[in-house]
């Protein structure tokens, strides 16, 4: 830090040293120190303007530039989470879901969906009520996935992007904590009922934050990437009918 502030005190000071000399030189040299004087007053009037563009509009302009940035890397880490975990997760738990059949209507996404229509699907399904059947859950077989996938989940928590987005985050969190409480139990078989109900409810945390982040992203899709929004129409986990083919 303290080297950083004598670079830009030399810096500063050569600056205006430099104006110095060039000003000097110029009245000494065209003997009108009227002329420069006049001119030097004219430079400082438009300096706070100068100042206005450069500090304000221009770092503006930057700032977006920079979050457009973020964006694009934090996106890609969606992306691949949801390639690597969040896809299975959502088909899973949809199957396990006996009300399934109502969230599938309301998320089987075309080409001709809108900001309006993407709005709408998420405003829908604050309501819905986020539910598997834990009696046909195989609670091993999912400990096995999120087992297998816990290095990956770990190295996403060290991306620093994901600091720029709360509810992705929240999401990774939900998904640890199940992690977590699948892996403190011994077995399966033999939970008592109001383990299983804390369990289930761990679930359908994961499930509803599953969900609205996986809306979010495919709106990003169908904004700034077609061609890869039109693999995630074809592979989409709420259509049961879905195919990477393309027919």
């Amino acid at each position: 830090m303290g080297k950083s502030v004598a670079w830009e005190m030399k810096l500063a000071l050569f600056l205006v040293a430099a104006s110095v000399a060039i000003y000097s030189t110029k009245m000494l040299l065209l003997h009108n120190p009227e002329n420069t004087i006049n001119y030097l007053f004219n430079s400082m009037g438009f300096l706070p303007i100068s100042v206005l563009l450069v500090t304000v509009v221009l770092n503006h302009l930057l700032t977006i530039r920079s979050n457009q940035e973020k964006m694009q890397k934090l996106n890609m880490v969606i992306g691949t989470f949801f390639a690597e975990v969040g896809d299975h997760l959502l088909t899973v738990l949809s199957d396990y879901d006996e009300n399934s059949s109502v969230l599938r209507n309301k998320l089987i996404i075309g080409d001709d969906w809108g900001a309006e229509r993407f709005r709408s699907a998420s405003a829908s399904i604050d309501d819905y009520p986020f539910s598997v059947n834990r009696d046909e859950i195989d609670l091993a077989e999912l400990d096995r996935f999120l087992m297998q996938k816990r290095d990956f989940l770990l190295r996403l928590l060290e991306n620093p992007v994901l600091l720029e987005n709360q509810t992705f985050t929240e999401l990774l969190r939900a998904v640890f904590h199940l992690n977590e409480e699948l892996q403190r139990r011994p077995g399966f078989d033999c939970l008592p009922e109001s383990d299983c109900r804390h369990i289930e409810g761990d679930i359908d945390r994961v499930y509803k934050e599953l969900v609205s982040e996986w809306i979010r992203y495919m709106e990003y899709l169908k904004n700034s990437y077609p061609y890869m929004f039109s693999l995630a129409l074809r592979t989409n986990p709420f259509d049961e009918e879905a195919s990477a083919i393309v027919q």
